[in-house]
């Protein structure tokens, strides 16, 4: 399988995984079974796309937001998939800045997780 589907693959179920721990966790933040679906989509697309755009930004302009980057685009892709799906609730500002963390931290441990058990012969490339 090409690389760059198992890695899409991978970013979905963690993306998805740490947006329904948000959802768990959070009252108010919301998302509905099919809307679990689009969302995942979509906030995934939108990642891959500003992901880019603010490494750059902040690599001339701002070296010290590299540090916060996965925050960033987190916060970023809740406030600009919202909008965009029925069925999917942030439930106010207190409510984004916690699910950005739980987004992120889900995200994180499923991005670890997911390609060691589901696609073992993944091989990472060491950095």
């Amino acid at each position: 399988m090409p690389r760059f589907v198992i890695s899409a693959a991978a970013h979905l179920i963690a993306n998805a995984a740490g947006l329904l721990l948000a959802s768990i966790l959070l009252d108010g933040f919301s998302i509905g079974f099919l809307a679990l679906i689009i969302v995942t989509v979509i906030f995934t697309v939108v990642l891959m796309v500003i992901t880019p755009i603010i490494r750059k930004l902040s690599e001339k302009n701002m070296p010290s937001l590299l540090g916060g980057l996965s925050l960033i685009t987190i916060f970023l892709g809740l406030l600009i998939t919202q909008p965009f799906v029925d069925g999917f609730t942030i439930g106010g500002t207190a409510n984004l800045l916690a699910a950005t963390l739980l987004v992120w931290l889900g995200a994180l441990i499923a991005g670890i997780l997911v390609p060691k058990f589901l696609f073992p012969s993944l091989k990472v490339p060491k950095s």
